[in-house]
């Protein structure tokens, strides 16, 4: 993409900050001018649902500051200096030096300058990060490759049976990741599994980075995000992999994914019926306890959706909706800025397995302004919709008084703290925003008819 966009859903590759942040005990430190961690820390960090610093600090990271001198003499002596004095007075169980853009242009090489450091047994692994080479999705998969291909062992490792490692969502750029997380490794938890999520509260730290060779199974939870990650994997260590292209969300969905999960580990088959059974259960009986609502307000129930995120959430909605709640597709803008045309072929075809038709209702767009201008186009003056995406599609929900529910970046008016629509209990929290929602658009009560 080389075009100016209007309201950019993502960030550069520096903005890996944030996936450094979001492994507990680890902290990055910057080759970068100044201004460029604040900002993209302002971006992921305060933008996504106000979420605060965590435990790195947030905007607060080591950073040289590269000024003129650096771009004209270089700026290594300084890494080295800063690299240095990190060790004496911050406490971390792994350091991440990223590049920004100053020193990727004069030729700075952070991943050897982290090397020195790493040969003298300091925790450190080095990251090209120059926010000119990418988005933070690509900045993501950077880091987490180069933590295993610095950090990790070389040699191949005893497999320890029932482990699997989980790369789905991409921390802060989803920005209901604490919360996806925690019922990725709830639901994967209930089969038995020894699960590696690696970020957030769920995750025990570098120590559960280090297991990574031994786990039986990599598992990608999204339609391209974390696939290089699996393949460095298996060609690392030989780990075999299973992609699964979307997000469940809601019953059939994750039941679906738990099948699949078991039939590729090959787990015990009974366990994974008996788990299912009674999540289901469980779902049902809250899912049908809203039917009494639903017959008294039949009336004013949003029956269309508009989707904007990245294409993991979107499909996994879009699918929720359609299969367990009967809404019609009205659009689905696909934000993340999927790197190649096979993806973008594959995520189309994902969405003709949804429902026929729907497939053609995906739009592959970074540029806020065309999504918003083609949103406003269809809707049409309807009522009924329920749009799903960020603080700026909030601007078209209010001109007819639709529901906005948020999904995706940017979120500057809300506070996300464990909030999921992932899985059993994120379909059922799904489910309640949507038909509370209609109460914060108008007063409706029983008698009443039309909104």
């Amino acid at each position: 993409m080389s075009q100016i966009i209007e309201q950019p859903r993502f960030s550069c590759a520096l903005a890996a900050q944030q996936t450094v942040h979001a492994i507990p005990g680890a902290l990055p430190i910057a080759h970068a001018g100044p201004g460029c961690i604040s900002k993209t820390f302002a971006y992921l960090g305060e933008e996504a649902g106000n979420q605060g610093e965590g435990f790195g600090g947030g905007g607060q990271v080591a950073c040289t500051n590269t000024s003129e001198k650096e771009v004209v003499f270089g700026g290594e002596d300084k890494l080295r200096a800063l690299i240095k004095n990190s060790f004496k007075v911050l406490n971390a169980d792994l350091f991440v030096v990223l590049a920004g853009c100053t020193s990727g242009i004069v030729g700075d090489d952070v991943v050897t300058v982290a090397k020195e450091f790493r040969d003298q047994g300091f925790p450190i692994v080095g990251v090209e990060t120059s926010g000119f080479k990418g988005n933070n999705y690509y900045g993501h998969e950077l880091v987490v490759n180069a933590i295993i291909n610095q950090f990790l062992p070389a040699e191949k490792v005893e497999v320890e049976k029932g482990l699997v490692n989980v790369f789905s969502v991409v921390p802060n750029q989803d920005p209901l990741w604490r919360g996806d997380l925690e019922e990725i490794k709830r639901i994967l938890s209930l089969l038995g599994l020894k699960v590696n999520i690696l970020f957030g509260k769920g995750s025990k730290g570098i120590e559960e980075w280090k297991s990574i060779p031994k786990a039986e199974y990599n598992l990608v939870i999204s339609p391209w995000v974390g696939l290089s990650i699996a393949e460095n994997l298996k060609k690392k260590y030989g780990t075999p992999y299973l992609h699964y292209p979307e997000l469940p969300v809601g019953a059939k969905s994750t039941s679906a994914f738990l099948k699949t999960v078991g039939e590729t580990l090959k787990l015990d088959k009974s366990l994974v019926e008996k788990v299912i059974k009674e999540e289901e259960e469980r779902f049902y009986s809250y899912f049908l306890s809203v039917v009494d609502f639903t017959s008294d307000f039949r009336t004013n129930l949003p029956n269309e959706h508009y989707i904007v995120g990245d294409a993991s959430y979107t499909l996994g909605i879009t699918n929720f909706l359609v299969n367990e709640l009967g809404f019609t597709t009205k659009g689905i803008y696909i934000d993340d800025d999927p790197p190649t045309q096979q993806i973008q072929e594959k995520l189309i075809s994902y969405g003709e397995k949804i429902q026929e038709g729907t497939g053609s209702l995906i739009h592959i767009e970074s540029d806020g302004g065309l999504i918003q201008k083609h949103i406003k186009e269809n809707l049409k003056g309807s009522k009924r919709a329920v749009i799903f995406g960020s603080t700026w599609e909030g601007l078209i929900a209010n001109e007819n008084k639709n529901l906005l529910i948020y999904i995706s970046m940017p979120i500057t008016d809300d506070v996300i703290i464990t909030r999921s629509y992932v899985g059993y209990n994120g379909g059922l929290r799904l489910l309640e925003e949507i038909y509370s929602g209609m109460f914060k658009k108008v007063k409706i009560t029983r008698s009443t008819q039309t909104l």
